[in-house]
């Protein structure tokens, strides 16, 4: 991704002259903590200047009013001068003072700025030249192109299937797979066990896969390398038997895929394939994969698998005459006593 971004700061400076006839009077009148006030508008923010001539060296301030969100941390400064016709400017004790601080919030004060009365010989008037700079922060600009989509899993896909840089060979039911130790590692705790733990195959070149079929375990490195599963095989222009065939096979293969990625410790692919079988629940499948949640540890397809077998009675009657049901009752006993308890639970 190519990115250009500037950032510029500004400022924002306004200038006010505030004059106070009769001063003598205001000053001998109001009492300390009494101030005079005027509003003013600076880079869209509300402002009060106030004006103590009561208190002793007659302090201004100023102060934010503004209630939104843009007063937050504003970097300011307020400066005053006192100013006059026969004052030479600057003059001797008579230099602008300024004072520097970040607003936070609406109605925060600034430092005060104390001003020496020079009007004793001067005329009965004061008039003080106020200044409000702004720090300013411009907007970023920025050029953004958009990047291509991920391709990293065809790399890792074609890697995989290269074999470049291999450095283990399994041997499943005859078949051969090419694989990087470092790769399994990163994505099942037992290969990491296994390559760089202290079992026997850190430094075996050859391991040797038993109880599983050479599809499986293709489709098992697939995931490993490119975290994709295939997908489920499309149902147009096919007929009714084909469609059930190719169902019954894909169930089949999800079915010994979650075994594998349980074996290896792969819980996404677990769960990817615990919902591909929840959602191909079918009479002939029904009691194979009730024994495969019931041996697996997956309740939530166990307890789907339980309610389509037990939803009716004509289901019920046909799953228990399947070869699975057979399997079923010679490998998980128990998952029978779920059904059990499940039909007593509906008829009550």
């Amino acid at each position: 991704m190519a990115t250009t971004c500037t950032v510029l700061t500004g400022a924002v400076r306004a200038v006010k002259l505030l004059k106070v006839d009769s001063f003598r009077l205001a000053y001998k009148t109001m009492r300390e903590g009494e101030f005079l006030r005027t509003s003013w508008n600076v880079d869209g923010h509300d402002v009060e200047i106030r004006w103590y001539p009561g208190t002793a060296m007659a302090p201004v301030e100023l102060v934010f009013l503004t209630k939104t969100a843009s007063t937050c941390n504003v970097r300011a400064s307020f400066g005053c001068l006192l100013v006059h016709p026969r004052l030479p400017q600057p003059h001797n004790g008579n230099e602008e003072k300024t004072v520097w601080h970040v607003f936070k919030h609406p109605k925060d004060c600034s430092l005060r700025v104390s001003l020496v009365d020079q009007t004793s010989r001067q005329g009965d008037y004061l008039t003080v030249q106020c200044t409000v700079t702004i720090l300013k922060e411009l907007a970023y600009t920025t050029t953004t192109v958009p990047a291509p989509a991920s391709n990293m899993h065809q790399h890792f896909r074609e890697l995989l299937r290269n074999g470049t840089g291999a450095d283990v060979t399994f041997l499943v039911s005859g078949k051969a797979f090419a694989a990087h130790k470092l790769v399994l590692a990163a994505r099942s705790p037992v290969f990491m066990a296994e390559f760089f733990g202290d079992m026997k195959e850190k430094s075996s070149r050859r391991v040797e896969i038993k109880d599983m079929e050479a599809t499986v375990f293709g489709a098992l490195l697939e995931f490993i390398y490119t975290d994709n599963v295939p997908e489920l095989p499309s149902q147009k222009k096919k007929n009714v038997p084909e469609l059930d065939r190719e169902l019954e096979a894909v169930a089949t293969m999800a079915q010994h895929l979650l075994a594998a990625a349980d074996r290896y410790g792969i819980d996404r692919l677990k769960i990817m394939c615990e919902g591909k079988l929840i959602g191909g629940i079918t009479v002939d499948t029904a009691a194979t994969t009730l024994a495969l949640a019931e041996q697996h540890n997956c309740p939530h397809l166990k307890e789907k698998c339980v309610e389509f077998i037990i939803s009716t009675p004509a289901i019920l009657d046909a799953v228990v005459a399947t070869e699975g049901s057979k399997h079923l009752e010679a490998s998980c006993p128990s998952a029978l006593t779920s059904i059990v308890l499940s039909t007593r639970g509906r008829r009550n």
